[in-house]
């Protein structure tokens, strides 16, 4: 079999035994990467990167798939993305208030997951209790803490919870194994007190509905791996254009491949490439 085209981020979803299932998009292609798991992979780079928003060919991808004039103008690149606290749709200067509106101006989640370590996070979405965000990031546990009316309010939220814990991901940890099982439920009882007197200032500047608390249910994901690396050496497209290697496993958006190699697909997005399975 054999696949060319454009390189996308893994699609992901959960299956009912909570199982990540991942489906990578290649130019027309969508291929089940889960039945590929112990199957030898070719994967070839042509040397072309296609910005995933306007398709203009770029010899540099910036924020994983965007051509450098995309990067600078659009409202999904903007550094508000990174640092949700800093949303300024508010201040009337969004670079797509139309765009704003449908992603900001939503309800979000703020959560807290196990990903090797403990972090907290934010997401718009979580669908039937699994957040693709926390398959992306390769969380093994996850809940949501508080649900808010907008993505600044979420920003606030998880800045004040980084006092306390952090909001990144080591994605080598998250790489070297199945983590320990953690007391998420307890950590977000003991930050929602430690938090009480900022999260009533945010109330009283937000409104009754600022935010509010949700169940205690603790989501355990798991993930189609047979090996996990021991000495994890990073792929890259642009200094190796073409391996081979039997897939063994795939987490967070990460193919793992034998002889403890790695890569991280989404960095690749917009790579026209083509992929060979024997």
């Amino acid at each position: 079999m054999q696949y060319t085209g454009n390189l996308r981020k893994m699609r992901v979803s959960a299956n009912d035994d909570c199982v990540a299932q991942y489906a990578l998009p290649i130019g027309e292609h969508s291929v089940d990467m889960n039945a590929l798991i112990g199957r030898e992979l070719t994967v070839e780079f042509h040397g072309d990167i296609h910005c995933v928003n306007c398709d203009r060919k770029t010899k540099k991808s910036f924020n994983q798939g965007y051509c450098y004039p995309c990067m600078m103008k659009l409202a999904e690149c903007d550094t508000c993305i990174i640092k949700p606290e800093l949303c300024h749709y508010h201040e009337g200067t969004c670079r797509d208030p139309q765009w704003g509106e449908a992603h900001c101006l939503s309800d979000h989640f703020v959560y807290l997951a196990n990903t090797g370590n403990m972090k907290v996070g934010i997401t718009r979405h979580v669908t039937d209790g699994i957040s693709s965000r926390w398959i992306d990031q390769g969380a093994t546990q996850a809940t949501v803490m508080l649900r808010v009316p907008d993505r600044l309010t979420s920003g606030r939220i998880e800045k004040l919870c980084t006092q306390f814990i952090g909001d990144k991901t080591n994605w080598r940890t998250m790489l070297k194994g199945a983590a320990e099982p953690q007391d998420l439920t307890g950590l977000k009882q003991r930050l929602l007190a430690e938090l009480d007197e900022e999260l009533n200032k945010i109330a009283q500047d937000k409104g009754l509905q600022a935010f509010s608390t949700v169940d205690d249910t603790l989501h355990t994901i798991n993930y189609p791996v047979d090996t996990y690396p021991v000495k994890i050496k990073s792929l890259n497209l642009d200094k190796t254009p073409q391996f081979s290697g039997t897939l063994t496993g795939i987490k967070g958006q990460y193919w793992m491949l034998n002889e403890d190699r790695v890569i991280n697909i989404r960095k690749f997005a917009g790579y026209n490439v083509t992929l060979s399975v024997e």
